[in-house]
């Protein structure tokens, strides 16, 4: 019996500087049917780069069932597509992992293929410069509760351990996690592969330090190993 669904390409696009993208990815891109994406207006300035003309339909955390229905439908009727997100690779601090779950349930016979490429994590484990053979994801930490658990477990952790942070609660949260670690040694990506690009390694005093006295003017996502 001929399987007649689509396939559903998962494309890792930049975190930043708009040639961090492969050719297999350009490609897919180029040949798919439709493109899901967390803000039409974000890939949009990705695809004029590139000259790539194709209908985009949002996908997001907000997203409600119905979306996610006619996703289904598209693929049902041989469509090929591809998911994105703003930055970086889908499913690692987006709502793709989630997409994945409900098609697999959902329809068994889906070809759900991975087009990998730029990660901040990956960019920043690559020049940490110390041993990264083991480590700790632990995305984005709790805005509200569960945010003394969380930096408590990176405190304890027995390996390095690599997690997310916006610029609006970065230096809230270090404090915190220098109550469980005073000593932590940290390093610190910001905007990574962009313009203002800026990599810090010390202690977490000296860390918090660099970025006291900042707020407000604190522009752009981190990634923060401890180890």
């Amino acid at each position: 019996m001929v399987n007649n669904i689509g396939k559903f390409y998962i494309v890792a696009t930049p975190i930043g500087n708009l040639e961090d993208i492969t050719l297999r990815a350009l490609r897919v891109l180029k040949e798919v049917d439709l493109i899901l994406c967390e803000d039409t207006r974000v890939t949009k300035k990705l695809l004029d780069r590139y000259e790539i003309q194709k209908p985009l339909l949002s996908y997001h955390h907000h997203s409600k069932l119905s979306r996610v229905e006619k996703i289904v439908e598209h693929l049902e009727n041989g469509k090929n597509l591809a998911l994105v997100s703003d930055a970086g690779t889908p499913g690692i601090s987006d709502p793709g992992n989630e997409l994945i779950v409900f098609l697999r349930l959902n329809l068994k016979n889906v070809e759900i293929v991975p087009i990998p490429g730029a990660s901040a994590l990956t960019a920043l484990a690559s020049v940490a410069g110390i041993n990264m053979s083991k480590f700790c994801f632990l995305g984005f930490p709790p805005h509200k509760k569960g945010r003394e658990t969380f930096f408590r477990g990176v405190a304890e952790s027995k390996y390095p351990v690599i997690y997310f942070e916006s610029p609006h609660r970065v230096l809230k949260n270090l404090e915190l996690l220098s109550k469980f670690k005073p000593d932590a040694k940290l390093i610190v990506g910001r905007e990574l592969t962009k313009m203002f690009e800026e990599i810090q390694r010390g202690e977490i005093g000296e860390i918090r330090k660099h970025f006291e006295g900042k707020e407000g003017r604190i522009k752009g996502e981190f990634v923060i190993i401890v180890h």
